[in-house]
């Protein structure tokens, strides 16, 4: 169960319902970078945008771990990573850096994910980068940016630079450093991490056995622009499809507090 020091009072009746239910979702998708392992302790990020605000955004308290995130303990924060409501816990600016950068520039983004998983970085330390030899890995053909480390994520000037290497992508791998995915919903951004996440896992292994590896160059078009979309993963309406909404049930039959 959620950890009791974040029983803080409820924020449903005070932000729209709008924003509510991105809370929810946004509170759900930390508890799940949680259940799946891909947390760093507190130094990696969700951020959800405010519904009908372009300069409004949701992250999490710094210093919070990813498995006792609630809906009302998410901050609401500006462009510059400054809280724009009374909470009782701190944000950390400086981790805003890279996701006011592309919440800055794509406005079609609703959220943006980064992880430091181990398969993650592994893969963004190869200088293959990502290869589109797996089933996962060829569903992402096309969308995937490339981004060179420059340090610690901490200077403003690196946005610009950032923004211009993602374009219009909806993956981006920060070379040396992790992966990143931005999606019009939290849905849509978590189940792009999904398939990022489990196709570098797939590319650690293969590689791992020394043998050569085997592509489809012939299908890559086609899988890319099928089944993502028949999986919904991907949908019209923006919602994340089925498999969030499924694994949202999965956390309301552990623990719903995510919700509170």
């Amino acid at each position: 169960m959620a950890d009791l020091a974040l029983d803080i009072p409820s924020l449903r009746d005070k932000v729209s319902p709008e924003e509510w239910a991105v809370r929810v979702d946004l509170a759900a998708c930390y508890r799940l970078v949680a259940r799946y392992g891909w947390e760093d302790l507190v130094f990696t990020h969700i951020t959800a945008r405010v519904p009908g605000t372009q300069d409004q955004f949701l992250i999490n308290p710094y210093g919070v771990f990813f498995d006792e995130m609630t809906a009302s303990s998410l901050v609401k924060i500006d462009q510059q990573g400054q809280k724009l409501q009374d909470s009782p816990f701190s944000v950390n600016p400086a981790g805003f850096v890279i996701h006011s950068a592309i919440h800055a520039a794509r406005h079609d983004v609703g959220c943006v994910m980064h992880t430091h998983t181990v398969a993650g970085e592994a893969i963004a330390t190869c200088a293959t980068g990502l290869l589109h030899v797996n089933q996962d890995s060829m569903q992402l053909t096309g969308q995937v940016a490339y981004h060179e480390f420059e340090g610690l994520a901490v200077d403003d000037s690196e946005k610009q630079r950032l923004v211009a290497d993602f374009g219009d992508k909806k993956v981006l791998i920060l070379r040396n450093h992790g992966m990143l995915t931005a999606g019009s919903s939290v849905g849509e951004a978590f189940m792009l991490m999904w398939l990022l996440e489990h196709a570098c896992r797939v590319q650690v292994a293969a590689l791992s056995m020394g043998q050569p590896l085997h592509g489809a160059p012939d299908v890559l078009g086609r899988i890319a622009g099928l089944v993502p979309t028949q999986q919904g993963i991907i949908t019209p309406t923006g919602l994340g499809g089925l498999p969030f909404r499924s694994l949202m049930r999965w956390l309301d039959r552990q623990d719903s507090s995510y919700r509170n």
